[in-house]
């Protein structure tokens, strides 16, 4: 009788979940179509978000999921890794976001399957699992789909949960308003790489099984500094000549009149100095070069193909894919994300590049990681216009101060490679 109450409940649960995305559905495709306004890659390839017309040849098959730009970019050492272990499997990457799919392509290009993961619609699930057949799943990060889950379980297809990081924030959120929905969700999971000590405790709180754990780090220190990253860096060099340059990457909406002021202020002491401003989102290209206008600062914008001269004042990288070598040709790197409660972008990709990382105070995404760079005196945490400000300005001026917090992030990096070594193993006893 126990046993009948608990698939009871656990149907009751699927169910309930399972209606309310169908109620959001007018929802979600007038958001798909909203987004598209700015972004007209959010109106395309509609059919793949339910999974129809899927056509893949049968042979054996991984798959990877990563979502959005920032989850492939931490994925391609796993990727490119599991092309060189496994040379006899096609490998599928699923994306949700257009500049997820972008960076699939432009950087894996036709080594790879590429489509967008459906919508999380028992009937779309089905037709993916169906058209690809995969033997193992691996799931970047923190992307848990109740019915993709219980589907793989009921079809024997492993799943591995890689690079798993959870805040305390989404912790309480999961435990709130879906905890019993949640625990069943992480017990489909065969295998969990953390990519620490909290995160594993947290997911264990929530429900994932104790032998399915295990810490291995973060795979983001196995990053790859491919050779073309620095060519391209000494191209924009030239354009730079010998100013004092500083980067704020992956900013979001109320970050950029932040960091334009700041830039101000930095000008009024070091007049040749440079800002390489990067939004996070590229729908949001257009109100960010009208947002460096409105500053009365004067801007190039790397889409227009023009050089910066001796009096461009910011330099805007609304283009796709060169984040890397703009943090190569930077001398100081600001994290994005951190200065409005968003939670932080990656910082370990400017600090492996030897340069002294800034970032505000919401870094939960990357709480330990930032916590770890702090200690190891690798970056500075700071809060408001006149501290970033001051910060840029002591840096870009202590050349010597900088160069020695920068040796400190790539010497931090380098020690705490070897996750993927570790995410390499659980993969091999997956397929097993």
């Amino acid at each position: 009788m126990s046993a009948d109450r608990t698939q009871g409940s656990k149907n009751t649960l699927s169910y309930a979940y399972t209606s309310l995305l169908y109620l959001l559905l007018p929802a979600i495709l007038i958001r798909l179509w909203w987004r598209g306004r700015k972004a007209p890659a959010y109106r395309q390839r509609w059919i793949e978000r339910f999974a129809w017309h899927l056509n893949f040849p049968r042979q054996p098959r991984i798959w990877v999921h990563a979502v959005s730009f920032g989850e492939t970019q931490a994925a391609l050492p796993l990727i490119k890794a599991l092309q060189q272990r496994y040379p006899n499997h096609s490998l599928l990457v699923t994306s949700m976001t257009p500049t997820g799919s972008a960076h699939v392509s432009k950087t894996l290009g036709h080594s790879v399957e590429h489509v967008y993961l459906p919508y999380d619609y028992p009937g779309a699930v089905r037709r993916l699992l169906d058209a690809t057949q995969p033997q193992l799943g691996i799931i970047m990060e923190t992307e848990w789909w109740p019915n993709l889950f219980f589907a793989c379980k009921q079809r024997n297809i492993p799943l591995l949960l890689a690079n798993a990081r959870l805040s305390e924030r989404s912790a309480r959120a999961y435990q709130r308003f879906a905890p019993q929905l949640t625990a069943r969700t992480l017990a489909c999971l065969s295998a969990i790489a953390a990519q620490g000590e909290s995160d594993a405790q947290r997911l264990l709180a929530l429900g994932a099984k104790p032998e399915t754990l295990t810490v291995t780090g973060s795979i983001k220190f196995d990053l790859e500094l491919a050779a073309s990253i620095q060519q391209q860096a000494q191209v924009f060099r030239q354009q730079w000549a010998k100013r004092p340059v500083w980067i704020a990457a992956s900013t979001h909406e109320g970050e950029e009149q932040i960091i334009l002021q700041a830039a101000k202020t930095v000008l009024a002491t070091l007049p040749d100095s440079l800002l390489i401003l990067v939004p996070r989102h590229p729908e949001r290209f257009e109100q960010v070069f009208l947002y460096c206008q409105q500053a009365g600062l004067k801007t190039v914008r790397r889409s227009s193909g023009q050089t910066c001269n001796a009096a461009t004042q910011v330099f805007l990288g609304d283009s796709m894919g060169e984040l890397m070598a703009l943090y190569a040709s930077s001398d100081v790197a600001f994290i994005g994300g951190s200065l409005i409660g968003n939670g932080g972008h990656n910082p370990l990709e400017p600090a492996a590049l030897s340069l002294p990382v800034m970032f505000g105070p919401s870094m939960f995404n990357f709480a330990q990681i930032s916590s770890a760079l702090l200690q190891a005196q690798a970056a500075v945490q700071l809060e408001g216009q006149q501290a970033l400000a001051r910060q840029v300005t002591d840096w870009l001026s202590d050349k010597t101060q900088s160069a020695t917090v920068g040796e400190n992030g790539a010497k931090f990096v380098v020690q705490n490679r070897g996750a993927l070594q570790k995410l390499m193993q659980l993969v091999a006893k997956c397929l097993v």
